[in-house]
């Protein structure tokens, strides 16, 4: 029979062996008899046989494998049965063979005894130690030392754990991972690994290897630590055992991937690595961990009550999903800094000057988040670094970049990924023929385009020198060529460059390390570093009321944002999914030039008379339903409601509003008293003042009634409290709700609900306010304002943040009779409200979104988008509903479809895994599981497709 080939037999279920066949065999062809127990296995069958005077296991193979697959097995614990670890001992049959063909239900079958090894399980440790973190490379790495010269024919096999077929292995399998979003990733990670090992393949070293030293095979006794299950034993790469055990090795603490530097440095210690393999290793652990989502994923669809291959699965994912998102070169840099020879602090406190500054000042450019240069977008025009610099040193005789410093330049938007943005060198700009100095002596020579200056324990790379392309030896001091524009790095791996630019996925610490700062070179002081967001969040927590909340358990630094993108000191761009209050996108060019243009001019208070003032609210009367003409400005949407519902009390001379439950409209104490919502007060229905009368919100989702047409029912409970109302002689002064629900996630009201609210409350002579806040304003793509969508005009709109692009700014809009009744109680004056800032920004957003046609962005984009979002669904059970219009949008998540329980922590959970993924959202609703969706108008189809891809992801995998 020959050997085993995967890629032409690659299904391989158990074979049908049960505790009984299992008993007669080891009697029959092993003389061994006691209680049997199964032991779990993904393709072969495992039993323990515990005879009360030893115990052992019996392995009945696979009949894919070969007799002589399995006697190459034997032959590799034979060469180990000295090594510094208990390896399991052969146990002959009774014939004396090793390996005894048996015939188990009219099937031939090969099967074998060895010695059970006493111990738990390493995979059992939730987080390894670093001592147990070295004891797992230490034991892959001595039995691939202990390997190297076995030689037999059962190795020359190809199995689905072989790394040099795992692109194969991955193709061919991939189809059994049902989610597509979790498919994509396992296909894409792998296809990166494998266009980073093809230019190393031929260079990457082939012995026999154990193929699996991982947690699941290292078992901790009294008498050491054991290594069993060599059914993988094959020719092989030898970086690929490495990579296996590392790889298993991660799921145990997902938070700290570099913790396996421990165990690569142990495994090199016993079976030293080459160039190539330090290249390979990230990439094949990579891979190694695609193969393994994979074949999981096959052998359970293969072998449904296969525990082992299911219970798998979860740490499996975790342990790729760790790996993909770490760039290649920057944990290569890691290990090779952690492997490298020591001494580089020695050469690096010896260093003299490359270049003689002109000044004793650092003319720094400021690349980073905060840097003004790169202000209306300029950061990603190209050569925007370049013209930075330039501008620096036409000014100042040189211009020099910051070590260390996350450049904005580097940022890239809809990121799958975290960009590679920290800069381990720097560039300095000087004028033409400027000399260049050894800063220690060395040889300087000529590697891919760059100078490499190799001195002791530290090197120099240098791109920009202008000298004679020989190789030269230099002493510190000496001149060795010039410059007008030259990066410089240094490095502590000797003759390796580190990467130019890292993500921060790996802490500063470590590629200090690597990478030191070149600061010295120049006679500068080295680099500030940058804020820790945890120290930052300390302060804030230390002098702001902490009721204030903010978003995220560990948030990110934000501190720029542009059009629907926010960004973080390390210059991580995130999709802006949750800033209603962004109407028109962030810092947009023109609303920053006309504010700064006012500012110049004249800021003032509303009560003195400014051309401004009248523009801004003739164009907001323009844009207002039908009727309603007259303008009050004010500061937030809190003030807007408050004062709406004095209006309404005082145009009526009644005190009574009715409100719906589960709203929410601000945060002062006439906001307030009309917001029930208990997810933002749970004591809200127990604390409201008695001039507030809540009736049912007409939640067409999970309210009493359902569905579209759910608004008779509504209005028909609304006719008994009305009823019982005018019987207690208690007249409505009117009735305020959002026409979309907003704080619910975006819920539409039933068919002609608010039509016949009003009906009911202007015959009675109430007052209607809508609350468009949240959802009115265009963001409805549709409809400009969200009563427009019941088809009714309100008395009074109240509106705020969308109006002002993130400036301070509310309105509240009525008729001129209503308006003048506030006379009753004297003048009204709002110190902000109006000011000439603030009707420049209100006027200003108008133009822009009529200029820009963001209405209609928010109807096609917000069309596109909700109809992705429904998709979701319908491989998703957790998304119960998607909610609103336009881009007002919320997605339901529930634990159950029937009762629709709300999935409250998974809400959360995904909004935390999507700042991973380089997206914000938030929940909302009284339940906290409906995923609020309401980006900046501006927002792309392109970028809302990123969204939902990295939803679909984030749901496959909570």
């Amino acid at each position: 029979m020959p050997n085993s080939d995967f890629l032409v037999q690659p299904s391989l279920p158990r074979p049908e062996v049960g505790a009984d066949d299992a008993a007669a065999v080891a009697e029959s062809a092993f003389g061994l008899t006691g209680r049997i127990t199964e032991l779990g296995s993904n393709q072969d069958r495992n039993f323990l046989v515990d005879t009360g005077e030893g115990r052992y296991v019996l392995k009945i193979a696979n009949p894919v494998f070969s007799a002589e697959e399995l006697h190459a097995q034997n032959a590799a614990l034979a060469v180990l049965a000295d090594a510094d670890a208990r390896i399991p001992a052969v146990l002959p049959a009774r014939d004396g063979a090793e390996v005894v063909a048996v015939e188990v239900r009219g099937r031939t079958l090969n099967a074998r005894v060895l010695g059970f090894l006493d111990g738990e399980p390493l995979t059992d440790v939730a987080r390894l130690s670093p001592e147990q973190l070295r004891t797992l490379g230490r034991l892959s790495g001595s039995i691939a030392a202990g390997l190297a010269g076995l030689r037999h024919p059962g190795l020359a096999r190809t199995t689905q754990w072989d790394a040099r077929i795992g692109g194969d292995v991955v193709a061919l399998l991939a189809g059994h991972v049902p989610q597509p979003a979790k498919r994509r990733a396992v296909v894409e990670s792998a296809e990166a690994a494998l266009a980073a090992l093809e230019p190393l393949r031929r260079r990457l070293r082939v012995q026999a290897i154990h193929g699996d030293v991982t947690d699941d095979n290292i078992v901790l006794g009294a008498d050491g630590p054991g290594v069993i299950d060599f059914g993988d034993v094959a020719e092989g790469w030898l970086v690929a055992e490495l990579a296996a055990t590392v790889t298993s090795a991660l799921h145990h603490q997902p938070e700290d991937p570099l913790a396996v530097l421990d165990l690569i440095e142990a495994f090199h210690a016993e079976s030293p690595l080459d160039d190539a393999d330090l290249a390979a290793l990230w990439p094949l652990v990579v891979l190694r961990g695609a193969v393994l989502v994979v074949s999981g994923e096959q052998q359970v669809a293969l072998d449904g009550d296969n525990a082992y291959a299911d219970e798998n699965r979860a740490h499996e994912w975790v342990a790729f999903d760790v790996a993909r998102r770490l760039p290649f070169a920057e944990v290569e840099a890691a290990i090779r800094a952690r492997l490298a020879a020591t001494g580089a602090q020695e050469g690096a406190a010896a260093l003299g000057r490359l270049i003689a500054l002109d000044s004793t000042d650092a003319h720094l450019a400021d690349l980073s988040v905060a840097g003004h240069d790169l202000d209306e977008g300029r950061w990603q025009r190209p050569g925007s670094e370049d013209a930075v610099l330039e501008r620096i040193c036409r000014e100042h005789g040189h211009a020099l970049t910051r070590y260390a410093e996350a450049r904005l330049t580097r940022a890239r938007l809809d990121r799958s990924q975290p960009s590679a943005t920290i800069a381990l060198g720097v560039t300095l700009d000087v004028p033409a023929g400027t000399v260049v100095h050894a800063p220690f002596g060395g040889e300087l020579r000529l590697v891919g385009g760059a100078w490499l200056l190799h001195g002791d324990g530290l090197d120099l790379w240098l791109d920009g020198l202008s000298r004679p392309l020989t190789t030269a030896a230099v002493g510190r001091g000496d001149a060795i060529g010039s410059a007008v524009r030259l990066t410089v790095q240094l490095s502590r791996v000797p003759g390796w460059r580190p990467p130019a630019f890292v993500t921060p996925a790996l802490p500063l610490s470590v590629w200090s390390g690597v990478s030191p700062d070149p600061a010295a070179l120049f006679g500068v002081e080295p680099a500030a570093p940058a804020p820790d967001p945890a120290d930052v969040l300390a302060r804030r927590d230390s002098s702001f009321a902490r009721v204030q909340e903010h978003y995220f358990a560990e948030p990110p630094l934000i501190e720029r944002g542009w059009r629907h993108h926010l960004f973080d000191t390390r210059a991580q761009s995130y999709l802006d999914m949750v800033n209603n209050v962004t109407q028109i996108g962030h810092a947009h060019p023109r609303l920053v030039r006309a504010v700064s243009d006012q500012w110049a001019l004249l800021n003032t208070n509303s009560r003195f008379h400014y051309e401004e003032l009248s523009r801004f609210t003739e164009r907001l009367a323009e844009v207002a339903p039908e009727g309603l003409d007259t303008v009050f400005l004010v500061n937030s949407g809190s003030e807007a409601v408050d004062l709406a519902l004095r209006l309404a009390q005082v145009h009526t001379g009644r005190r009574t509003v009715l409100a719906v439950t589960e709203a929410y409209h601000g945060w002062t104490v006439g906001a307030d008293a009309v917001s029930s919502s208990l997810g933002d007060n749970p004591r809200a229905l127990e604390t409201r003042p008695d001039w507030v009368e809540l009736i049912a919100s007409p939640n067409v989702f999970h309210g009493r009634h359902r569905g579209a047409g759910s608004g008779p029912a509504y209005l028909a409970e609304l006719d008994e409290q009305l009823a019982a109302l005018d019987a207690a002689g208690k007249e409505v002064a009117g009735f305020i709700a959002e026409p979309v629900f907003g704080n619910a996630g975006g819920l539409m009201l039933p068919d002609g609900y608010l039509a016949g609210v009003y009906e009911r409350i202007r015959a009675r002579g109430g007052v209607c306010i809508a609350d468009e806040v949240q959802v009115g304003y265009g963001r409805l793509g549709h409809y400009f304002w969200g009563s427009a969508q019941q088809g009714v005009v309100p008395d009074v709109i109240t509106v705020a943040k969308a109006m002002g692009n993130g400036h301070p700014l509310g309105a509240v809009i009525t008729r001129r009779e209503i308006a003048e009744s506030f006379a009753a109680e004297g003048s009204f004056f709002s110190s902000a409200g109006g000011s000439p800032v603030s009707s420049v920004v209100g006027l200003t957003v108008l133009n822009v979104m009529r200029d820009e046609r963001l209405q209609e962005n928010a109807a096609e984009v917000g069309d596109h988008l909700a109809g992705r979002l429904r998709a979701l669904g319908e491989r998703h059970p957790l998304v119960g509903a998607v909610h609103g219009m336009g881009l007002y949008l919320g997605l339901e998540l529930v634990r159950d479809r029937e009762t629709l329980e709300p999935a409250t922590a998974e809400a959360k959970l995904v909004c935390e895994r999507m700042l991973q993924e380089g997206a914000i959202v938030q929940p909302t609703g009284d339940g906290k599981n409906v995923l609020k969706i309401k980006p900046p108008l501006c927002i792309t189809r392109e970028s809302a497709d990123r969204f939902v891809d990295a939803l679909d992801l984030v749901l496959a995998t909570i």
